[in-house]
Protein backbone atom coordinates (compact mmCIF):
# COMPACT_ATOMS: atom_id res chain seq x y z
CA UNK A 1 0.00 0.00 0.00
CA UNK A 2 1.23 3.30 -1.12
CA UNK A 3 1.05 6.68 0.35
CA UNK A 4 -0.53 9.21 -2.07
CA UNK A 5 -1.15 12.63 -2.08
CA UNK A 6 -3.38 14.34 -4.46
CA UNK A 7 -3.21 18.20 -4.58
CA UNK A 8 -5.72 19.73 -6.89
CA UNK A 9 -5.24 23.78 -7.51
CA UNK A 10 -6.73 26.38 -4.91
CA UNK A 11 -9.66 28.03 -6.48
CA UNK A 12 -9.69 31.78 -5.89
CA UNK A 13 -12.36 32.86 -3.17
CA UNK A 14 -13.56 35.89 -5.66
CA UNK A 15 -16.04 34.55 -8.43
CA UNK A 16 -18.08 31.54 -9.94
CA UNK A 17 -15.79 28.60 -10.85
CA UNK A 18 -16.04 28.03 -14.60
CA UNK A 19 -15.28 25.14 -16.91
CA UNK A 20 -11.86 26.03 -17.25
CA UNK A 21 -11.18 25.36 -13.82
CA UNK A 22 -13.42 21.89 -13.96
CA UNK A 23 -11.37 20.97 -17.02
CA UNK A 24 -8.08 21.50 -15.65
CA UNK A 25 -8.79 19.66 -11.63
CA UNK A 26 -10.80 16.71 -13.35
CA UNK A 27 -7.85 14.35 -13.32
CA UNK A 28 -7.83 14.65 -9.66
CA UNK A 29 -10.43 13.32 -9.00
CA UNK A 30 -9.79 10.43 -11.30
CA UNK A 31 -6.49 10.00 -9.70
CA UNK A 32 -8.08 9.58 -6.09
CA UNK A 33 -10.01 7.51 -6.96
CA UNK A 34 -8.50 4.82 -8.77
CA UNK A 35 -5.68 4.88 -6.20
CA UNK A 36 -8.23 4.48 -3.78
CA UNK A 37 -9.64 1.21 -5.84
CA UNK A 38 -6.16 -0.43 -5.85
CA UNK A 39 -5.86 -0.35 -2.29
CA UNK A 40 -3.45 2.85 -1.36
CA UNK A 41 -3.46 5.21 1.47
CA UNK A 42 -4.84 8.19 -0.61
CA UNK A 43 -4.58 12.07 0.63
CA UNK A 44 -6.68 14.15 -1.62
CA UNK A 45 -6.78 17.82 -1.03
CA UNK A 46 -7.64 21.55 -1.98
CA UNK A 47 -9.43 24.10 -1.12
CA UNK A 48 -10.39 28.02 -1.89
CA UNK A 49 -7.82 30.25 -1.94
CA UNK A 50 -9.42 33.37 0.15
CA UNK A 51 -6.70 35.65 0.59
CA UNK A 52 -4.82 38.43 -1.51
CA UNK A 53 -6.09 41.28 -3.58
CA UNK A 54 -8.51 39.72 -5.70
CA UNK A 55 -11.07 39.04 -3.22
CA UNK A 56 -10.30 42.11 -1.23
CA UNK A 57 -11.60 43.87 -4.91
CA UNK A 58 -14.16 42.13 -4.92
CA UNK A 59 -15.31 42.99 -1.30
CA UNK A 60 -14.71 46.83 -1.98
CA UNK A 61 -16.86 46.36 -5.41
CA UNK A 62 -19.52 44.37 -3.54
CA UNK A 63 -19.23 46.25 -0.10
CA UNK A 64 -18.97 43.55 2.02
CA UNK A 65 -16.08 42.25 3.88
CA UNK A 66 -13.36 39.82 2.75
CA UNK A 67 -14.62 37.08 4.91
CA UNK A 68 -18.06 37.63 3.68
CA UNK A 69 -17.36 37.24 -0.15
CA UNK A 70 -14.71 34.36 0.07
CA UNK A 71 -16.61 32.09 2.48
CA UNK A 72 -19.68 32.63 -0.03
CA UNK A 73 -17.38 31.25 -3.19
CA UNK A 74 -16.39 28.79 -1.11
CA UNK A 75 -19.41 27.49 0.02
CA UNK A 76 -20.59 27.92 -3.59
CA UNK A 77 -17.57 25.92 -5.02
CA UNK A 78 -17.88 22.96 -1.87
CA UNK A 79 -21.65 22.68 -3.83
CA UNK A 80 -20.23 22.50 -7.09
CA UNK A 81 -17.04 19.88 -6.32
CA UNK A 82 -19.74 17.57 -4.29
CA UNK A 83 -22.31 17.84 -7.38
CA UNK A 84 -19.27 16.61 -9.73
CA UNK A 85 -18.10 14.19 -7.60
CA UNK A 86 -15.08 15.49 -6.64
CA UNK A 87 -13.79 12.91 -4.05
CA UNK A 88 -12.24 15.35 -1.11
CA UNK A 89 -10.66 13.94 1.63
CA UNK A 90 -10.61 17.68 2.62
CA UNK A 91 -11.72 20.56 1.06
CA UNK A 92 -10.80 23.63 2.81
CA UNK A 93 -10.25 27.54 2.61
CA UNK A 94 -7.06 29.32 2.79
CA UNK A 95 -8.90 31.49 5.98
CA UNK A 96 -9.79 28.52 8.40
CA UNK A 97 -7.79 28.78 11.72
CA UNK A 98 -6.21 24.67 10.76
CA UNK A 99 -4.67 26.35 7.66
CA UNK A 100 -3.52 29.80 9.08
CA UNK A 101 -1.66 28.57 12.48
CA UNK A 102 0.18 25.88 10.26
CA UNK A 103 1.40 28.22 8.14
CA UNK A 104 2.59 30.70 11.15
CA UNK A 105 4.44 27.74 12.23
CA UNK A 106 6.14 26.69 8.91
CA UNK A 107 7.33 30.50 8.10
CA UNK A 108 8.58 30.92 11.71
CA UNK A 109 10.93 27.93 11.21
CA UNK A 110 11.65 29.40 7.35
CA UNK A 111 12.96 32.66 8.58
CA UNK A 112 15.49 30.89 11.03
CA UNK A 113 16.77 29.74 7.62
CA UNK A 114 19.95 31.11 5.77
CA UNK A 115 17.35 31.57 2.86
CA UNK A 116 15.34 34.26 3.69
CA UNK A 117 16.34 37.82 4.19
CA UNK A 118 15.23 41.83 4.89
CA UNK A 119 15.09 43.78 2.31
CA UNK A 120 13.97 47.23 1.17
CA UNK A 121 12.52 47.33 -2.23
CA UNK A 122 9.74 49.26 -4.53
CA UNK A 123 5.99 48.24 -4.09
CA UNK A 124 3.46 49.69 -6.40
CA UNK A 125 1.22 51.86 -4.95
CA UNK A 126 -2.45 53.18 -6.14
CA UNK A 127 -3.14 56.63 -4.74
CA UNK A 128 -7.00 56.55 -5.92
CA UNK A 129 -7.56 53.06 -4.50
CA UNK A 130 -4.57 53.72 -1.32
CA UNK A 131 -3.42 50.57 -1.41
CA UNK A 132 -0.91 48.45 -2.39
CA UNK A 133 -1.27 46.39 -5.22
CA UNK A 134 0.32 42.76 -5.82
CA UNK A 135 1.91 42.67 -9.07
CA UNK A 136 -0.58 40.97 -10.90
CA UNK A 137 -2.62 43.90 -10.63
CA UNK A 138 0.26 45.84 -11.99
CA UNK A 139 -0.77 46.68 -15.65
CA UNK A 140 1.32 48.10 -18.46
CA UNK A 141 3.65 47.61 -21.18
CA UNK A 142 6.54 44.88 -21.53
CA UNK A 143 9.86 46.30 -21.83
CA UNK A 144 11.34 43.77 -23.97
CA UNK A 145 8.08 43.11 -26.45
CA UNK A 146 6.06 45.99 -26.14
CA UNK A 147 2.73 44.10 -25.57
CA UNK A 148 0.06 45.04 -23.10
CA UNK A 149 1.23 42.55 -20.13
CA UNK A 150 0.86 42.41 -16.27
CA UNK A 151 3.71 42.67 -13.70
CA UNK A 152 4.89 39.21 -13.14
CA UNK A 153 5.34 37.83 -16.67
CA UNK A 154 5.03 38.65 -20.04
CA UNK A 155 2.67 36.27 -21.51
CA UNK A 156 3.54 37.45 -25.34
CA UNK A 157 6.97 36.93 -24.76
CA UNK A 158 7.37 34.98 -21.53
CA UNK A 159 9.55 37.06 -19.88
CA UNK A 160 9.59 37.27 -15.72
CA UNK A 161 9.12 40.89 -14.85
CA UNK A 162 9.30 43.27 -11.79
CA UNK A 163 6.27 45.68 -12.14
CA UNK A 164 8.62 48.61 -11.40
CA UNK A 165 10.14 47.96 -15.11
CA UNK A 166 6.85 47.87 -16.91
CA UNK A 167 6.33 50.92 -19.36
CA UNK A 168 3.65 53.10 -18.01
CA UNK A 169 2.03 51.13 -15.22
CA UNK A 170 -1.35 51.57 -14.15
CA UNK A 171 -3.87 49.76 -11.74
CA UNK A 172 -5.58 47.30 -12.56
CA UNK A 173 -8.50 47.95 -10.43
CA UNK A 174 -8.93 51.58 -11.57
CA UNK A 175 -7.07 52.05 -14.26
CA UNK A 176 -5.32 55.14 -13.31
CA UNK A 177 -1.38 55.41 -12.74
CA UNK A 178 0.54 53.88 -9.96
CA UNK A 179 3.43 54.84 -8.41
CA UNK A 180 6.30 53.38 -6.14
CA UNK A 181 7.03 53.05 -2.43
CA UNK A 182 10.10 51.42 -0.89
CA UNK A 183 9.31 48.90 2.06
CA UNK A 184 11.36 47.07 3.81
CA UNK A 185 10.04 43.21 3.53
CA UNK A 186 10.94 39.62 4.21
CA UNK A 187 12.26 38.03 0.87
CA UNK A 188 13.34 34.05 -0.02
CA UNK A 189 16.56 33.87 -1.79
CA UNK A 190 15.70 31.44 -4.48
CA UNK A 191 18.11 31.83 -6.43
CA UNK A 192 20.34 29.98 -3.86
CA UNK A 193 18.06 27.14 -4.62
CA UNK A 194 18.54 26.81 -8.49
CA UNK A 195 20.78 23.75 -8.25
CA UNK A 196 18.42 21.66 -6.38
CA UNK A 197 15.31 23.15 -8.92
CA UNK A 198 17.21 22.30 -11.42
CA UNK A 199 17.47 18.73 -10.24
CA UNK A 200 14.33 18.53 -9.44
CA UNK A 201 13.04 19.15 -13.20
CA UNK A 202 15.78 17.18 -14.78
CA UNK A 203 15.10 13.98 -12.47
CA UNK A 204 11.34 13.95 -13.49
CA UNK A 205 11.31 13.41 -17.16
CA UNK A 206 7.67 12.10 -16.71
CA UNK A 207 6.16 15.69 -15.91
CA UNK A 208 4.19 17.19 -18.39
CA UNK A 209 5.56 18.73 -21.07
CA UNK A 210 4.27 22.08 -20.58
CA UNK A 211 5.66 21.33 -16.73
CA UNK A 212 9.21 20.48 -17.93
CA UNK A 213 9.05 23.31 -20.79
CA UNK A 214 7.94 26.22 -18.08
CA UNK A 215 10.51 25.50 -15.48
CA UNK A 216 12.93 25.14 -17.98
CA UNK A 217 12.58 28.27 -19.18
CA UNK A 218 12.37 30.07 -15.74
CA UNK A 219 15.57 28.30 -14.83
CA UNK A 220 17.29 29.51 -18.21
CA UNK A 221 15.90 32.99 -17.80
CA UNK A 222 17.65 33.40 -14.20
CA UNK A 223 15.45 33.00 -11.18
CA UNK A 224 14.24 35.75 -8.55
CA UNK A 225 13.94 36.37 -5.08
CA UNK A 226 10.71 37.13 -4.56
CA UNK A 227 9.30 38.97 -1.01
CA UNK A 228 7.20 36.72 1.30
CA UNK A 229 5.33 39.87 2.80
CA UNK A 230 3.53 41.83 1.55
CA UNK A 231 1.85 45.39 2.97
CA UNK A 232 -1.92 44.22 2.76
CA UNK A 233 -4.21 44.01 5.42
CA UNK A 234 -6.72 40.68 4.16
CA UNK A 235 -4.12 37.77 4.65
CA UNK A 236 -2.10 35.59 6.97
CA UNK A 237 -0.42 37.96 9.98
CA UNK A 238 3.36 37.77 9.14
CA UNK A 239 4.71 35.67 12.62
CA UNK A 240 7.26 38.27 13.08
CA UNK A 241 8.49 40.90 15.17
CA UNK A 242 8.22 44.00 13.27
CA UNK A 243 6.00 42.99 10.65
CA UNK A 244 3.09 43.07 12.84
CA UNK A 245 1.11 45.55 9.78
CA UNK A 246 1.90 43.03 7.32
CA UNK A 247 0.93 40.23 5.59
CA UNK A 248 2.25 36.43 4.21
CA UNK A 249 2.26 37.34 0.42
CA UNK A 250 -0.32 35.01 -1.13
CA UNK A 251 2.07 32.64 -3.20
CA UNK A 252 4.05 32.01 0.14
CA UNK A 253 0.92 30.77 1.98
CA UNK A 254 -1.77 28.94 -0.40
CA UNK A 255 0.65 26.21 -1.81
CA UNK A 256 1.37 25.40 1.96
CA UNK A 257 -2.46 24.41 1.73
CA UNK A 258 -1.29 21.15 0.46
CA UNK A 259 0.73 20.77 3.82
CA UNK A 260 -1.92 22.33 6.28
CA UNK A 261 -4.95 20.21 4.66
CA UNK A 262 -3.38 16.81 4.46
CA UNK A 263 -2.64 17.54 8.10
CA UNK A 264 -6.10 17.93 8.98
CA UNK A 265 -7.30 14.59 6.92
CA UNK A 266 -4.64 12.91 8.57
CA UNK A 267 -5.06 14.00 12.47
CA UNK A 268 -9.24 13.26 11.03
CA UNK A 269 -8.25 9.22 10.96
CA UNK A 270 -5.37 9.33 13.89
CA UNK A 271 -2.88 8.89 11.28
CA UNK A 272 0.67 10.67 11.32
CA UNK A 273 0.42 13.47 8.25
CA UNK A 274 3.89 12.99 8.02
CA UNK A 275 4.12 9.48 6.37
CA UNK A 276 2.35 11.64 3.38
CA UNK A 277 5.63 13.85 3.22
CA UNK A 278 8.30 11.33 3.65
CA UNK A 279 10.33 10.06 1.04
CA UNK A 280 8.51 6.96 0.52
CA UNK A 281 5.16 9.19 -0.43
CA UNK A 282 3.82 9.31 -3.95
CA UNK A 283 2.99 13.20 -5.18
CA UNK A 284 0.08 14.25 -7.51
CA UNK A 285 -0.22 18.30 -8.01
CA UNK A 286 -2.73 18.95 -10.77
CA UNK A 287 -3.82 22.33 -12.37
CA UNK A 288 -4.13 24.69 -15.27
CA UNK A 289 -0.36 25.73 -16.81
CA UNK A 290 -0.56 29.02 -15.35
CA UNK A 291 0.10 27.58 -12.35
CA UNK A 292 3.01 25.51 -13.23
CA UNK A 293 5.65 27.92 -11.47
CA UNK A 294 4.11 27.79 -8.21
CA UNK A 295 4.48 23.76 -7.88
CA UNK A 296 7.52 23.46 -9.56
CA UNK A 297 9.43 26.76 -8.57
CA UNK A 298 7.66 28.38 -5.81
CA UNK A 299 6.39 25.22 -3.74
CA UNK A 300 9.63 23.20 -3.69
CA UNK A 301 11.45 26.87 -3.02
CA UNK A 302 9.68 26.82 0.28
CA UNK A 303 9.81 23.45 0.96
CA UNK A 304 13.52 23.25 0.68
CA UNK A 305 14.35 26.68 2.69
CA UNK A 306 12.40 25.27 5.20
CA UNK A 307 14.53 22.28 5.84
CA UNK A 308 12.39 19.49 7.33
CA UNK A 309 13.27 17.28 4.82
CA UNK A 310 9.62 17.99 3.05
CA UNK A 311 8.63 15.49 0.00
CA UNK A 312 9.06 17.52 -3.22
CA UNK A 313 6.63 17.12 -6.18
CA UNK A 314 6.64 13.64 -7.99
CA UNK A 315 4.03 14.37 -10.69
CA UNK A 316 2.92 17.48 -12.03
CA UNK A 317 -0.07 17.50 -14.32
CA UNK A 318 -0.75 20.53 -15.57
CA UNK A 319 -3.68 21.34 -18.58
CA UNK A 320 -3.45 23.41 -20.87
CA UNK A 321 -5.81 25.98 -22.06
CA UNK A 322 -9.84 25.61 -22.38
CA UNK A 323 -11.50 28.08 -25.06
CA UNK A 324 -15.35 28.55 -25.39
CA UNK A 325 -16.78 28.50 -28.64
CA UNK A 326 -13.42 29.19 -30.00
CA UNK A 327 -13.08 32.23 -27.95
CA UNK A 328 -10.86 32.91 -24.52
CA UNK A 329 -13.37 32.52 -21.28
CA UNK A 330 -13.41 35.75 -20.05
CA UNK A 331 -14.82 36.28 -16.29
CA UNK A 332 -14.65 40.58 -16.56
CA UNK A 333 -16.70 39.89 -19.58
CA UNK A 334 -18.72 37.07 -17.81
CA UNK A 335 -18.14 35.25 -21.39
CA UNK A 336 -17.96 31.77 -19.49
CA UNK A 337 -19.97 29.03 -18.82
CA UNK A 338 -20.38 28.69 -15.12
CA UNK A 339 -20.34 25.53 -13.06
CA UNK A 340 -23.05 25.81 -11.06
CA UNK A 341 -25.20 26.63 -14.29
CA UNK A 342 -24.16 23.44 -16.21
CA UNK A 343 -24.56 21.35 -13.03
CA UNK A 344 -27.97 22.45 -12.88
CA UNK A 345 -29.15 21.41 -16.27
CA UNK A 346 -26.53 18.33 -17.61
CA UNK A 347 -25.57 15.35 -15.61
CA UNK A 348 -22.45 15.28 -13.58
CA UNK A 349 -20.68 12.09 -15.36
CA UNK A 350 -21.73 13.58 -18.60
CA UNK A 351 -19.66 16.83 -17.82
CA UNK A 352 -16.68 14.68 -16.23
CA UNK A 353 -16.78 12.48 -19.48
CA UNK A 354 -16.58 15.69 -22.03
CA UNK A 355 -13.83 17.53 -20.26
CA UNK A 356 -11.83 14.02 -19.65
CA UNK A 357 -11.83 12.84 -23.12
CA UNK A 358 -11.83 16.11 -25.10
CA UNK A 359 -10.23 18.40 -22.40
CA UNK A 360 -6.73 19.79 -22.51
CA UNK A 361 -4.76 17.68 -21.37
CA UNK A 362 -1.56 17.99 -23.40
CA UNK A 363 -2.70 20.70 -26.06
CA UNK A 364 -5.30 23.49 -25.82
CA UNK A 365 -8.96 22.28 -26.41
CA UNK A 366 -12.11 24.11 -27.09
CA UNK A 367 -15.48 23.48 -25.34
CA UNK A 368 -18.51 23.62 -27.83
CA UNK A 369 -21.99 23.18 -27.57
CA UNK A 370 -22.26 21.32 -30.93
CA UNK A 371 -19.34 19.08 -29.98
CA UNK A 372 -20.50 18.19 -26.09
CA UNK A 373 -23.74 17.27 -27.05
CA UNK A 374 -22.46 15.25 -29.73
CA UNK A 375 -20.05 13.84 -27.73
CA UNK A 376 -22.85 12.83 -24.71
CA UNK A 377 -25.44 10.98 -27.33
CA UNK A 378 -22.91 9.22 -29.68
CA UNK A 379 -20.29 8.16 -27.57
CA UNK A 380 -21.55 8.37 -23.47
CA UNK A 381 -25.29 7.11 -24.25
CA UNK A 382 -24.92 5.63 -27.60
CA UNK A 383 -21.54 3.33 -27.26
CA UNK A 384 -21.43 2.77 -23.13
CA UNK A 385 -25.05 3.71 -22.36
CA UNK A 386 -26.54 1.53 -25.02
CA UNK A 387 -24.87 -1.36 -24.66
CA UNK A 388 -25.25 -1.94 -20.80
CA UNK A 389 -29.09 -0.70 -21.26
CA UNK A 390 -29.75 -3.32 -24.24
CA UNK A 391 -27.63 -6.20 -22.37
CA UNK A 392 -29.83 -5.63 -18.89
CA UNK A 393 -32.65 -5.17 -20.27
CA UNK A 394 -32.77 -8.33 -22.89
CA UNK A 395 -32.23 -10.01 -19.71
CA UNK A 396 -35.09 -8.44 -17.78
CA UNK A 397 -37.29 -8.65 -20.94
CA UNK A 398 -36.50 -12.67 -22.22
CA UNK A 399 -34.37 -14.86 -19.33
CA UNK A 400 -37.03 -13.10 -16.00
CA UNK A 401 -33.91 -11.00 -15.14
CA UNK A 402 -31.95 -13.81 -14.40
CA UNK A 403 -27.89 -13.54 -15.36
CA UNK A 404 -28.26 -17.41 -17.61
CA UNK A 405 -25.67 -20.01 -17.94
CA UNK A 406 -22.09 -19.50 -19.91
CA UNK A 407 -18.50 -19.90 -20.03
CA UNK A 408 -15.82 -17.06 -20.42
CA UNK A 409 -14.65 -16.29 -23.19
CA UNK A 410 -10.86 -16.31 -23.47
CA UNK A 411 -10.06 -13.79 -25.92
CA UNK A 412 -12.74 -10.94 -24.17
CA UNK A 413 -11.27 -12.25 -20.85
CA UNK A 414 -7.59 -11.68 -22.11
CA UNK A 415 -8.95 -8.46 -23.39
CA UNK A 416 -10.15 -7.09 -20.08
CA UNK A 417 -6.54 -8.11 -18.41
CA UNK A 418 -4.61 -6.13 -20.84
CA UNK A 419 -7.51 -3.10 -20.48
CA UNK A 420 -6.84 -3.38 -16.24
CA UNK A 421 -2.99 -3.25 -16.73
CA UNK A 422 -3.35 -0.70 -19.40
CA UNK A 423 -5.58 1.71 -17.93
CA UNK A 424 -3.42 1.28 -14.73
CA UNK A 425 -0.56 2.60 -16.28
CA UNK A 426 -1.93 5.44 -18.55
CA UNK A 427 -3.55 7.31 -15.09
CA UNK A 428 -0.50 6.86 -13.06
CA UNK A 429 1.42 8.84 -15.97
CA UNK A 430 -1.53 10.99 -16.19
CA UNK A 431 -2.60 10.00 -19.55
CA UNK A 432 -6.43 10.53 -19.07
CA UNK A 433 -7.77 10.72 -22.52
CA UNK A 434 -5.73 7.93 -23.54
CA UNK A 435 -7.20 5.92 -20.82
CA UNK A 436 -10.50 6.73 -21.11
CA UNK A 437 -10.01 6.51 -25.23
CA UNK A 438 -9.48 2.64 -24.69
CA UNK A 439 -12.20 2.03 -22.75
CA UNK A 440 -14.45 3.27 -25.35
CA UNK A 441 -12.58 1.16 -27.67
CA UNK A 442 -13.47 -1.72 -25.96
CA UNK A 443 -17.41 -0.50 -25.61
CA UNK A 444 -17.72 -0.36 -29.07
CA UNK A 445 -15.97 -3.91 -29.61
CA UNK A 446 -18.55 -4.74 -27.08
CA UNK A 447 -21.71 -3.38 -28.92
CA UNK A 448 -20.21 -5.73 -32.15
CA UNK A 449 -19.76 -8.54 -30.11
CA UNK A 450 -23.47 -8.60 -28.99
CA UNK A 451 -24.61 -7.37 -32.61
CA UNK A 452 -22.35 -10.29 -34.20
CA UNK A 453 -24.19 -12.72 -31.92
CA UNK A 454 -27.69 -11.92 -32.51
CA UNK A 455 -29.05 -13.12 -29.63
CA UNK A 456 -32.60 -11.73 -30.66
CA UNK A 457 -32.42 -14.84 -33.11
CA UNK A 458 -30.56 -17.13 -31.33
CA UNK A 459 -33.49 -16.92 -28.20
CA UNK A 460 -35.15 -18.86 -30.10
CA UNK A 461 -33.15 -21.21 -32.06
CA UNK A 462 -29.97 -21.76 -30.02
CA UNK A 463 -30.88 -20.90 -26.58
CA UNK A 464 -27.18 -22.23 -25.33
CA UNK A 465 -25.76 -19.38 -27.62
CA UNK A 466 -28.15 -17.17 -26.50
CA UNK A 467 -27.30 -17.55 -22.71
CA UNK A 468 -23.84 -17.39 -23.52
CA UNK A 469 -23.90 -14.61 -25.56
CA UNK A 470 -25.92 -12.63 -22.13
CA UNK A 471 -23.55 -13.93 -20.03
CA UNK A 472 -20.54 -12.70 -21.61
CA UNK A 473 -22.20 -9.37 -21.94
CA UNK A 474 -22.87 -9.67 -18.10
CA UNK A 475 -18.92 -10.02 -17.55
CA UNK A 476 -17.88 -7.09 -20.24
CA UNK A 477 -20.27 -4.37 -18.44
CA UNK A 478 -19.67 -5.37 -14.74
CA UNK A 479 -15.29 -4.92 -15.37
CA UNK A 480 -16.81 -1.87 -17.75
CA UNK A 481 -18.07 -0.37 -14.40
CA UNK A 482 -14.81 -0.87 -12.85
CA UNK A 483 -12.85 0.59 -15.15
CA UNK A 484 -15.01 3.44 -15.71
CA UNK A 485 -14.88 4.49 -12.17
CA UNK A 486 -12.42 6.78 -11.88
CA UNK A 487 -14.13 8.58 -14.41
CA UNK A 488 -17.35 7.97 -14.75
CA UNK A 489 -18.07 7.76 -10.36
CA UNK A 490 -22.24 7.99 -10.41
CA UNK A 491 -23.10 5.74 -13.80
CA UNK A 492 -20.61 2.91 -12.16
CA UNK A 493 -21.81 3.10 -8.43
CA UNK A 494 -25.48 2.39 -10.28
CA UNK A 495 -23.85 -0.05 -12.33
CA UNK A 496 -22.42 -1.93 -9.31
CA UNK A 497 -25.17 -2.16 -7.51
CA UNK A 498 -27.41 -3.95 -10.50
CA UNK A 499 -24.66 -6.30 -10.76
CA UNK A 500 -23.86 -6.33 -6.91
CA UNK A 501 -20.24 -6.11 -7.03
CA UNK A 502 -17.71 -3.42 -5.85
CA UNK A 503 -15.45 -0.72 -7.59
CA UNK A 504 -12.31 -2.13 -6.48
CA UNK A 505 -9.21 -2.31 -9.20
CA UNK A 506 -9.85 -5.97 -9.65
CA UNK A 507 -11.48 -8.24 -12.53
CA UNK A 508 -14.91 -8.82 -11.80
CA UNK A 509 -17.10 -11.81 -11.98
CA UNK A 510 -20.78 -11.70 -11.84
CA UNK A 511 -22.78 -15.81 -11.19
CA UNK A 512 -24.96 -17.46 -13.36
CA UNK A 513 -28.38 -16.89 -11.70
CA UNK A 514 -27.89 -13.23 -9.88
CA UNK A 515 -31.69 -12.08 -10.39
CA UNK A 516 -30.60 -7.98 -11.48
CA UNK A 517 -33.19 -5.38 -9.85
CA UNK A 518 -34.87 -3.50 -11.59
CA UNK A 519 -32.54 -1.55 -14.53
CA UNK A 520 -33.25 2.03 -15.27
CA UNK A 521 -31.44 3.83 -18.21
CA UNK A 522 -28.21 4.46 -17.48
CA UNK A 523 -28.03 8.35 -19.13
CA UNK A 524 -30.66 10.65 -20.69
CA UNK A 525 -30.39 11.61 -24.29
CA UNK A 526 -30.00 15.59 -24.79
CA UNK A 527 -32.08 17.44 -27.56
CA UNK A 528 -30.24 18.55 -29.80
CA UNK A 529 -32.02 22.18 -29.99
CA UNK A 530 -29.70 22.21 -26.65
CA UNK A 531 -26.90 23.34 -28.99
CA UNK A 532 -28.95 26.72 -30.61
CA UNK A 533 -30.04 27.33 -27.38
CA UNK A 534 -26.80 27.84 -25.21
CA UNK A 535 -24.63 29.13 -28.26
CA UNK A 536 -27.01 31.99 -28.51
CA UNK A 537 -27.24 32.77 -24.77
CA UNK A 538 -23.26 33.08 -25.36
CA UNK A 539 -24.05 35.33 -28.11
CA UNK A 540 -25.60 38.00 -25.75
CA UNK A 541 -23.22 38.30 -23.16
Amino acid sequence: MRNILIGGAWPYANGSLHIGHIAGLLPGDVLARYHRAVGDNVCFVSGSDCHGTPVAIRARQENKTPQEVSDFYHEEFVKCFDKLGFSYDVYTKTSAKEHKKFVREFHKKLYESSYVYEKEAPQAYCENCDNFLADRFVLGKCPQCGNDTRGEQCDACGIVLEPENLIEPICAVCGKPISFKNAKHLYIAITKLQDELRALVDNHPNWRKNAIAFTNRYLDEGLRDRALTRDLEWGIKVPKDGYENKTIYIWAENVLGYLSASKVSAESRGADFHEFWDKNAKHYYVHGKDNIPFHTIILPSLLLANDENWHLPDQIVSSEYLTLEGKKISTSQNYAIWVKDLLWHYEADSIRYFFLVNGPEKKDADFSWREYVHSHNGELLGAYGNFVNRSLTFITKYCDGIVPSGTVDSAINEQIDKLFISVSRQIENGAFKDALTGIFDFVRYANKFFDSEHPWITRSNDKKACDNTLYQCVQIIANLAVLLSPFLPFSSEKVCKWLGINSKWVKQSVPSGYSLPQVEILFQRIDKKVIETETEKLKHI
